[in-house]
């Protein structure tokens, strides 16, 4: 079975994305899922995955570092848009307390606004959380009974935060972030706890290169989930190919993806 990276900005300035698909097949990376995190980024992630409709999928959402820019009319372009094909997740949304890029009480509206359409919309949600995690798990509390389930996007938490998501029912989203041992000790500790069948890996490229690859390049891609996997597969002492199967299957399980 192939790789799966769940999250990737294929639509970052410093990608060619039809090089980094490449180079990303040429890796048994075989699907792509393309975050968005502004709306001025929705069409071109839904014209990646016409090109790239066996390959690519992709989220629709507003970052909380752009809650500021936020409209009305965005709410409505979103509910549309989602029930194009392709579309596997309302995000990445959530809250961000520690660069307050968008003040506080507008993350909070317009994460609590994707909630419902999350909701609504039958799909999951694709979480980010920095500095903010008591008040986003209040959020996600309210609207829990409803929400058809959810991934903490790079989680980067210790083993307390990670034993709510798992309660929570949340996939748990491991990136690069797991190859850096000292900013990364914490969520190092805590990756032998996650279950097997609620581990998603991701990339969150091109940020978080791998820190056990030499030599260093500036920019994170696909092509390197299989190293990011086996560096996890050390720490939760599982074998690789069984942790990138149920990776993938994770995957597939949370997006609705048929494979």
């Amino acid at each position: 079975m192939p790789w799966f990276d769940a999250g990737v900005n294929l639509l970052d300035r410093r990608f060619n994305p039809q090089e980094i698909i490449s180079n990303a097949l040429d890796a048994g990376v075989s699907k792509l899922c393309i975050i968005t995190t502004h709306p001025n980024e929705w069409d071109a992630a839904a014209a990646l995955h016409q090109q790239f409709p066996q390959i690519c999928s992709y989220t629709l959402g507003i970052h909380p570092h752009n809650a500021k820019d936020v409209v009305d009319s965005d709410y409505a372009r979103l509910r549309s848009m989602a029930k194009e094909p392709g579309v596997v997740a309302v995000g990445e949304c959530g809250l961000d307390f520690n660069r307050n890029f968008s003040p506080q009480d507008v993350q909070i509206s317009v994460f609590e606004a994707q909630l419902a359409l999350a909701v609504e919309l039958n799909l999951p949600v694709y979480l980010h959380e920095r500095d903010a995690f008591e008040q986003q798990v209040s959020c996600l509390q309210k609207v829990l009974p409803s929400l058809s389930g959810g991934i903490a996007h790079c989680f980067t938490g210790d083993t307390t935060q990670l034993t709510t998501y798992l309660d929570m029912g949340l996939y748990i989203g491991i990136t690069g972030w797991a190859c850096d041992e000292k900013r990364g000790e914490s969520l190092r500790s805590a990756i032998p706890t996650i279950p097997l069948e609620r581990i998603i890996l991701e990339t969150d490229a091109p940020y978080l290169f791998p820190k056990t690859l030499r030599p260093r390049k500036r920019n994170n891609e696909p092509a390197l989930l299989p190293h990011i996997g086996e560096q996890i597969s050390e720490l939760m002492q599982v074998a690789p190919d069984k942790l990138r199967d149920s990776s993938y299957a994770n995957t597939c399980r949370l997006f609705c993806i048929s494979d």
